[in-house]
C-alpha cells in the first residue's frame, strides 16, 4: 500500500544543504520531510570535505617529521601506515556522522524517509511506498564525481573521491587525471605520504585560479616530488591492476599503479524525473532564478545541483536564502560575489569575489592592486611559512576581490567575504588591531599597504604634518 503524505517543506538530499534547510525548517515550526536514498551526510562528510582534510591532515603530520630539520630537530623518515591513516580518516567521519545522523534529525521533528525520490507530478513526489505532496520542494541532491569517456577507462580499475578513501594498501605511483582543487589536494598529500604522484592535467594545473598564485602551489608540489604533465589530454587508458598506463594525444605515456579520475563533478539529476514536474534544466544543473526556484514556482534547487559553485558553505548559504523564502514568504536572493573558495593545499590557496585579471577587466585602470608578502609577517618567519603573499583588489577604496596563497591562507580570506558581504572600505580592516604576532596579522597589512603610498608618499601630506608641527607649542 502507498502511504500519501502531506507536508509543507520536502527536501531530496541528505547532504549539507538539505540537512541545513530541514532543520531550520523543523525547529522553525514547519512539517518538513527529508529523503535520502544513500548516506546522510551526503558527500561532504562521507567522501568529500571531511575524509579528504582528515587525509590532508596526516599528510603533513608526515611533512612535518621529515622537514623538522629548519627548527634545529631532526627530521626522519615518516614510517607511513597507510591502513592506519585511512583508519583515522574513518574515525574522523564517524566522529561528524551523528551531528548528521536519522535519529538527530528524527528527533527535531523531521520525517526522514530512506529512499531516494522522483517527481510524479508538478506537486508530488513518490518515494519507495511514500507518495508526497508538498506546498515547496527543495532538492538538494548534490553531485557526483564526472568520469569522462576516455577510451579504455572502463576496463581498468580506477579511483574517483568516492573510493579513494576505501583503499588499505598504499599506491606505489598514483596517477592522477585532473589538476583542479581535488585533484592537486590528493596528490599532494599522497606525495606526503609517501607515494609517487603524477598529475595529468589536459590544461594548466588549478587552471581556474590566479596563475601567479597558482604557480607557487604548483613550485611547492614539484618540490616535494610530486610530477605535474601539464597540457596533457588524455587519449586512452590501459592496463590492468597495480600496471595502469595513460597516454596523452601528444605522445607522453605515464605507468602508474593506481588511477584516480579528478576531472569535475556533475550535477545528480538522473533519478529525479524533472520533467514530470516541469523543471528545466542546463548542462551544469537545474536551472534556478537568482532566488534559486526553478521553473516550476514551488520548487528550489540548493548546493551543486543548482549548477554553481560547488561548494559545502554554498550549500549552507542557499540553505539561509530559501528558508527566508519558502517559510517566511520573504523576498530573497542568492549571489556569488561574496563566496569564498579554498583549495588545501600547502600552501592553501584562497579567493575571493574578483581576481585581479577579473577586476583589471572589469573596473579597468580604477583597479589598484595591494599585496603583502608572508616574507614579512613576523609569525610566518618564526614558523617558517614564508611563502606565499596576499593581493587585494581595490576600487574607489573599498576591496572587489582577495587572493592569497600561504600558510592558513583559507583561514585569512574569511575576513575579507566579511568585507565583500558587509560593502566594508580597506579603513575599516585597516582600523582592525590584530594581535601579535600571528598569521591573521598579515590582513591589516595588506590594508595598511593600500594607504601606505597616500600616507608616506604625499608632499601635500607632507606640508600638512610640517605646518602643524610649527604651529604646535
Amino acid at each position: 500500500m502507498v502511504e500519501r503524505i502531506k507536508t509543507d517543506l520536502l527536501v531530496i538530499g541528505g547532504g549539507s544543504g538539505g540537512l541545513s534547510v530541514a532543520a531550520g525548517a523543523a525547529q522553525m515550526g514547519a512539517k518538513v520531510v527529508l529523503l535520502e536514498g544513500h548516506r546522510m551526510g551526503g558527500d561532504c562528510l562521507n567522501y568529500g570535505c571531511v575524509p579528504s582534510k582528515a587525509l590532508i591532515a596526516a599528510a603533513k603530520s608526515a611533512h612535518d617529521q621529515a622537514t623538522a630539520g629548519k627548527y634545529g630537530v631532526m627530521g626522519v623518515v615518516p614510517q607511513v601506515d597507510y591502513a592506519a591513516v585511512m583508519d583515522h580518516v574513518a574515525d574522523v567521519i564517524g566522529q561528524i556522522e551523528p551531528m548528521d545522523s536519522q535519529e538527530r534529525f528524527e528527533g527535531l521533528g523531521v520525517r526522514v524517509i530512506r529512499e531516494y525520490g522522483h517527481f510524479v507530478s508538478p506537486r508530488e513526489v513518490q518515494a519507495g511506498d511514500h507518495l508526497i505532496r508538498a506546498r515547496r520542494v527543495v532538492i538538494a541532491t548534490g553531485s557526483s564525481p564526472l568520469v569522462p569517456p576516455i577510451p579504455g577507462l572502463s576496463e581498468v580499475p580506477y579511483l574517483t573521491n568516492e573510493t579513494l578513501f576505501d583503499l588499505r594498501d598504499r599506491p606505489d605511483h598514483l596517477l592522477v587525471i585532473g589538476g583542479g582543487p581535488i585533484g592537486m589536494e590528493m596528490a599532494q598529500a599522497h606525495a606526503r605520504l609517501g607515494c609517487k604522484v603524477t598529475v595529468i592535467e589536459g590544461d594548466r594545473a588549478l587552471n581556474r585560479d590566479d596563475p601567479e598564485l597558482a604557480g607557487v602551489v604548483r613550485e611547492t608540489l614539484h618540490e616535494e616530488g610530486g610530477e605535474i604533465a601539464e597540457g596533457a589530454k588524455v587519449a586512452r587508458v590501459s592496463g590492468a591492476a597495480g600496471a595502469i598506463e595513460v597516454a596523452a594525444e601528444d605522445g607522453r605515456t605515464f605507468s602508474g599503479t593506481h588511477l584516480l579520475v579528478a576531472v569535475g563533478r556533475r550535477a545528480n539529476l538522473a533519478r529525479l524525473n524533472l520533467e514530470a514536474a516541469g523543471i528545466e534544466t542546463t548542462r551544469a544543473g537545474i536551472s534556478v532564478d537568482a532566488g534559486l526556484r526553478s521553473t516550476n514556482r514551488r520548487v528550489y534547487a540548493i548546493g551543486d545541483v543548482a549548477g554553481g559553485l560547488q561548494f559545502t558553505h554554498v550549500a549552507g548559504y542557499h540553505a539561509g536564502v530559501i528558508i527566508r523564502s519558502s517559510l517566511f514568504g520573504l523576498p530573497s536572493k542568492a549571489s556569488d560575489a561574496h563566496i569564498p573558495r579554498v583549495t588545501y593545499t600547502a600552501p592553501e590557496l584562497a579567493q575571493v569575489g574578483l581576481s585581479e585579471a577579473e577586476a583589471r577587466a572589469a573596473h579597468g585602470d580604477r583597479v589598484e592592486v595591494v599585496r603583502f608578502d608572508y616574507a614579512h609577517n613576523d609569525r610566518a618567519i618564526a614558523e617558517r611559512k614564508t611563502v606565499g603573499f596576499a593581493k587585494v583588489m581595490v576600487v574607489k577604496g573599498r576591496p572587489v576581490g582577495a587572493s592569497i596563497v600561504g600558510h592558513q591562507a583559507g583561514e585569512l580570506i574569511g575576513l575579507w567575504a566579511l568585507a565583500l558581504a558587509n560593502g566594508l572600505k580597506m579603513g575599516q580592516v585597516a582600523a582592525m588591531v590584530a594581535p601579535y604576532p600571528t598569521i591573521g596579522e598579515l590582513n591589516k597589512r595588506v590594508a595598511g599597504a593600500y594607504f601606505s603610498p597616500r600616507l608616506f608618499d604625499s608632499q601635500m601630506v607632507k606640508r600638512v604634518v610640517g605646518a602643524v608641527q610649527r604651529w604646535l607649542p
